[in-house]
């Protein structure tokens, strides 16, 4: 099996993760696995991107666009 090797934990992370491992009764290897193992087998949820804003702007002018012109769809 592959190894992983995690450098600069702090040692406020280090030690609530050894308590954790205390209070679940393992080894500090098995809290760890388990930790990562529940990470991983969590769904992969694309992002959803931003909505974008539109601002509507009048101006004194006139256009000679159609609704078809813009979105060539007969109207939908």
């Amino acid at each position: 099996m592959a190894a992983i090797h995690i450098r600069n934990v702090s040692d406020t992370t280090l030690r609530a993760l050894r308590e954790r491992a205390h209070r679940h009764g393992r080894s500090m290897q098995q809290e760890l696995l388990d930790i990562i193992e529940a990470a991983a087998a969590e769904p992969v949820v694309a992002e959803k991107p931003e909505p974008i804003e539109l601002a509507t702007v009048r101006t004194a002018g006139t256009s000679s666009w159609s609704r078809e012109d813009i979105y060539d769809d007969d109207g939908r």
